[in-house]
């Protein structure tokens, strides 16, 4: 998944991340507001959580999704697929309330790219579970606790932490056998992993860094996957 590293710690960027953070957690509640319950709800209450989102602004997402306020939530996901610069493959993940909105915008944020259709890039990546963890007090070393807990890969994240990538249909279970052995977990969603992901120069990188940024900028933009090495 790509992440705009850049993003600064300004209130309309923390804004921007809240806004986004309670359209997944609207989606996630419409499975019940119980996150007992819910694991999707669950794993997007804790993402918010690490985002310091306000607790009342949480509270009324889950109410808003699961049905309990009179103005409820109505999202869908809706997915593109094309290319970024120097033909890196990219998948778009939206949730939108209006789609003759998101479309057009798109296709303009898309300019310097090229906007394919459905399954004109989908093919190269493989729908995965993603978890993010940090060791704790008395963890096994991130390979070890990957086998233990039934991961399918393991590789270095950021701060210390760790990226375990499992089967779409394990990204719960293995989410809780990871906290079972001490490993906190600090997000656990559905991805997109990039099987050929494009290595570029600093300069070509760049400009596909700038690319995903604009996307990424975007209120309907919710998950940008760019394969890029």
């Amino acid at each position: 998944m790509w992440k705009n590293k850049g993003k600064s710690e300004t209130a309309a960027a923390k804004g921007k991340i809240f806004s986004k953070l309670a359209k997944e957690i609207m989606i996630a509640a419409k499975g019940g507001a119980d996150p007992a319950a819910n694991a999707r709800l669950r794993m997007t209450i804790e993402a918010a959580k690490k985002a310091s989102m306000p607790k009342e602004t949480l509270e009324r997402a889950i109410k808003k999704g699961a049905g309990l306020l009179d103005d409820t939530a109505s999202f869908e996901t809706v997915t593109y697929e094309g290319f970024a610069p120097h033909r890196v493959p990219v998948i778009v993940e939206c949730l939108t309330d209006n789609k003759n909105r998101t479309a057009p915008n798109i296709r303009i944020l898309f300019r310097k790219g090229q906007l394919g259709n459905s399954g004109s890039v989908s093919w190269d990546f493989s729908h995965v579970g993603l978890i993010e963890a940090s060791p704790g007090p008395g963890a096994p070393d991130a390979e070890t606790a990957a086998i233990e807990a039934g991961a399918q890969e393991v590789e270095d994240g950021e701060d210390g932490a760790s990226r375990f990538y499992t089967e779409a249909h394990d990204l719960d279970t293995v989410s809780r056998a990871l906290g079972g052995q001490h490993w906190t977990v600090t997000s656990a969603v559905l991805a997109w992993k990039a099987k050929n992901p494009v290595t570029l120069d600093a300069a070509a990188r760049a400009e596909v860094e700038a690319f995903l940024h604009e996307l990424d900028e975007d209120d309907d933009v919710q998950h940008i996957y760019a394969g890029l090495a």
